[in-house]
């Protein structure tokens, strides 16, 4: 069996070229693309979950002795495959409006001065809603498009300062349950209606104080990759939302930092795949 697989291993990289190289490296490439896409996201557990069954599947249909579940495998199997843009269909759209909007996250400083400016701006807010425990939610919009939610929502396009900040969100103002969402480099609208998380991550938590806000934070970014910035209204504590996850607790010491590294990434990954492009164009050069 051993020596079987040593000589058709043999066989197969006696018959290998330069172009089957590309070909593998191409292969390779995709599929790594997909995974960073879909990670950190519930796709890739259903991806991994379709996989074992397409595995699972094919290795009991190869067993001669079965030939009726062979039979069903057969026709079913085509149907299964068909299915799966379905199940990824809000997957799919996210990486295909990435790639339309290459072009342009090339051209852009994801991480400027003002940014940084942005930033401080709204941890010295949150630091005095949580404070006075006004409870407010503010979202910053990274590379997926919240346009859907800011229609949601009465549209600004204001500069980013703490007291517009603190005064959106004082009590029994007309804005004060809604979200502020934070897109190129403006307060694009406040009061937006976000869509609330169905995970269940957040029933499974005892605390009380991880009400609405707390699930429409959570709800944000599990459709996006949006990071929300939500202070309770009962407690004073913040609490952070990124990739379909959320932080409790985090300490407005380290807010700053946090929110800083999440763009700073954002820098470094557009950094890195500028220059994959600019060396594939010099293969051809």
């Amino acid at each position: 069996m051993i020596i079987n697989l040593w000589n058709y291993l043999l066989f197969i990289f006696k018959r290998a070229s330069w172009l089957s190289v590309v070909d593998i490296l191409l292969v390779a490439a995709v599929v790594f693309f997909l995974l960073y896409t879909l990670r950190d996201t519930k796709a890739l557990v259903l991806l991994r979950g379709v996989l074992f069954l397409i595995v699972v599947i094919s290795l009991l249909s190869s067993l001669r002795v079965l030939p009726a579940f062979s039979w069903l495998t057969a026709n079913t199997l085509p149907t299964m495959l068909l299915a799966i843009p379905v199940i990824f269909a809000p997957e799919i759209r996210r990486v295909l409006e990435r790639i339309g909007r290459t072009g342009s996250i090339l051209a852009q400083d994801n991480f400027s001065t003002e940014t940084e400016r942005i930033i401080q701006t709204v941890v010295h807010a949150s630091r005095r809603i949580a404070e006075r425990k006004y409870g407010g939610l503010i979202v910053f919009s990274r590379l997926d498009s919240l346009q859907a939610y800011i229609e949601t929502g009465v549209r600004l396009g204001a500069i980013v300062n703490p007291e517009t900040l603190i005064q959106i969100f004082y009590p029994k103002t007309p804005l004060h349950d809604g979200a502020i969402i934070i897109a190129d480099e403006v307060i694009a609208a406040a009061g937006c209606v976000l869509p609330l998380s169905s995970s269940g991550v957040l029933e499974e938590s005892p605390e009380r104080s991880m009400g609405l806000r707390h699930r429409a934070a959570l709800g944000v970014a599990e459709e996006s990759d949006a990071i929300a910035v939500v202070i309770s209204e009962e407690t004073g504590i913040v609490s952070l939302a990124y990739d379909g996850k959320i932080d409790k607790y985090v300490p407005l010491d380290e807010l700053q930092g946090k929110l800083n590294g999440f763009f700073k990434s954002d820098q470094a990954s557009k950094s890195l795949f500028a220059r994959l492009i600019n060396n594939f164009q010099g293969i051809f050069k």
